[in-house]
């Protein structure tokens, strides 16, 4: 919950003299906190910060400007060399470039994109200026987009927008997208928002002929490392070899309409066993699991080592229940095994199947590893791990959510899929039955919300329990009143693009941060209930519940009685959950100085006769925390 007059009434309310408008996170919003040029580039260039204008944040418009002088090249390249130096991944040299071209040549934002032959696209991960980092993907398939035309042209490309990457949180700039060309060969693209490119160009070129030789170098590295299909310790199939395979089962199955499984076995507690034992121990249970594994297979089924403590198996013409069958006899012989000092091998499993789970290949892995997570939840019964199918758990279940999480977080950075994104989709496409079965799914999407905040968990129950409270206190038609209490359950539902970083940040938000956070609204009408035609009555209440009563507020500045009362009902209980809860800085407020605080702001942040109906009910709902 963040409200501009909260500080500010809270010195009201305490008699104290305050100049300063202040968010919900102690943010002063009187204070701007640029990222001010230091050390050799004051040397070289004396360039001047500047914001760009951002399409998403509609009326805060900044001037652009930088002055330019001539860039002695041999000190900027003595300075790139002490800063690259030593840098032995992708992920390393990507930083080190972005932290030069935003800290020192000034770009708003830098965006590292590499070709993938399989899926025939570019994947991007973006760094923006404040450090928020996204992933783009972008599909090379006959059109005009800048990057396609760089990456098939071999030439550097100009766009006076960033939006063809459709990153909404990105200050708008006008962008270079340059190819990373390797021996002849265009391995991708690098993308810089700077409206001054011209002027640093032939040290973007120079930077990007560098990455090119980095990444086919390490590339050529890896290739040497990984010149055998076969893992060292286990003997089975390595990722590699795998994804090899699935890939080759999957085009099987399509052409001759028949299912084909994955199951993953996680061995449990390796992580313990290293550090109680040693290493050796856990790697003697590895190989124990693998040859058991091996074993039990048949012989047109593929095993591989998929990770560290896990062994996924890929089965041809195998449908669930078959698949099921074989993880349980291969879970009932491991469980048979006593392990010296360790006893009895103990799994968890999960299982996906093509096409009854997903048609796409990346996403049949992702849905074997949620299964596995859930199996790990669920524990064991009679001494056996319970095996999960990913065609039997519901999707909006709290373990699943939290087990899906876990998987997106751990994969997305390599395949380009986000959490956020995914989550959207899925609410997006669920098939809703009736009212009970949209209450459920909107609860089950608002409790991911509140979890990507430890200090709000349980925010948007309690915001619609209150809101509910005071519709009814008015006497609106109960039509309107589950109206509201369901719009104040997702009224932040726009959090979920809000970058981590931003919004878990304990101290003050800088002048861009605070930008991001006041686009939740918008985002949560127009990305997450707008597609969903359902749901269009809500989106005056999500859009509209941080504006205030004397026009005060965001996203549009509305005033008095242009305000929804819907949205002026939630605007209260936000407040005043916001007020007597625990925040980082400080413990929750009492009833009565919370409800002090709400009467100072009536006429100001919120409706006056709307404070005055919720502090007669207020005890009573403070009495229910």
């Amino acid at each position: 919950m963040n409200f501009d007059n909260y500080r500010n009434l809270q010195n009201k309310a305490e008699g104290l003299n305050s100049n300063k408008a202040s968010d919900d996170n102690g943010f002063d919003s009187t204070k701007s906190n640029p990222i001010i040029p230091n050390g050799l580039i004051s040397k070289i260039n004396n360039i001047n910060n500047r914001t760009t204008a951002n399409r998403m944040y509609a009326g805060y418009n900044y001037k652009t400007w930088r002055t330019t002088e001539n860039i002695d090249y041999q000190e900027v390249i003595k300075f790139i060399n002490d800063v690259i130096r030593g840098k032995e991944t992708k992920n390393e040299m990507f930083y080190s470039l972005h932290n030069i071209f935003v800290n020192k040549l000034n770009a708003s934002f830098s965006a590292f994109g590499l070709y993938n032959e399989q899926s025939k696209c570019i994947n991007f991960k973006i760094i923006d200026k404040i450090g928020s980092t996204y992933t783009s993907r972008i599909l090379i398939n006959g059109s005009d987009s800048p990057v396609e035309k760089a990456f098939v042209s071999r030439t550097t490309q100009f766009a006076q927008t960033n939006s063809f990457l459709n990153v909404h949180y990105l200050n708008d700039s006008a962008v270079a997208v340059i190819p990373l060309i390797a021996i002849n060969d265009c391995i991708g693209v690098m993308i810089v928002g700077d409206n001054n490119y011209e002027t640093s160009s032939e040290l973007y070129k120079l930077m990007s002929s560098y990455l090119s030789l980095f990444i086919q170098t390490t590339d050529l590295s890896a290739k040497v490392l990984l010149n055998t299909d076969t893992d060292s310790l286990t003997g089975l199939n390595n990722h590699r070899k795998l994804q090899e395979i699935l890939t080759s089962e999957i085009d099987k199955a399509k052409r001759n309409a028949i299912q084909t499984s994955v199951v993953i076995f996680d061995i449990n507690n390796i992580s313990q066993i290293n550090k109680d034992f040693g290493a050796a121990k856990g790697d003697e249970i590895i190989k124990l699991v693998a040859d058991k594994i091996k074993q039990g297979i048949r012989s047109n089924d593929s095993a591989a080592r998929y990770g560290g403590d896990e062994i996924a198996i890929v089965l041809p013409e195998t449908n669930s229940s078959e698949a099921k069958y074989l993880a349980e006899y291969l879970t009932y012989s491991l469980s048979c095994c006593l392990v010296d000092d360790v006893g009895p091998i103990k799994v968890s499993v999960g299982i996906s199947t093509y096409p009854n789970s997903t048609q796409d290949l990346e996403k049949l892995l992702i849905l074997a590893e949620q299964a596995m997570y859930i199996s790990k939840s669920k524990g064991y019964k009679n001494g056996m791990s319970t095996i999960v199918c990913a065609d039997e758990f519901d999707f909006w279940d709290d373990t699943a959510l939290s087990s899906f999480a876990s998987v997106i977080a751990k994969r997305h950075s390599s395949i380009g899929i986000s959490f956020d994104e995914e989550l959207v989709n899925k609410f997006h496409s669920e098939e809703i039955i009736n009212q009970g079965h949209l209450i459920e799914v909107v609860t089950s999407l608002a409790s991911a919300i509140d979890a990507k905040d430890e200090y709000t968990k349980g925010h948007s129950s309690s915001v619609s329990r209150y809101s509910e409270a005071l519709a009814r206190a008015l006497n609106l038609p109960e039509k309107d009143v589950e109206r509201i209490k369901l719009g104040a359950l997702l009224h932040d539902i726009g959090k979920i693009g809000i970058p981590e970083n931003v919004l878990r940040k304990p101290s003050k938000l800088t002048d861009e941060e605070w930008e991001i956070m006041k686009q939740h609204p918008t985002i949560g009408a127009e990305k997450v209930l707008m597609p969903n035609e359902s749901l269009h009555d809500l989106i005056p209440i999500v859009k509209y519940h941080h504006e205030h009563w004397d026009g005060s507020g965001y996203p549009e500045k509305l005033k008095g009685e242009e305000i929804p009362l819907a949205a002026r009902i939630v605007s209260v209980a936000d407040a005043y959950h916001a007020l007597i809860s625990d925040r980082p800085y400080r413990k929750g407020m009492s009833n009565e100085k919370a409800c002090e605080i709400l009467k100072v702001g009536a006429g100001i942040q919120w409706d006056k006769d709307l404070v005055r109906e919720f502090v007669n009910i207020s005890e009573s709902l403070y009495t229910m925390i």
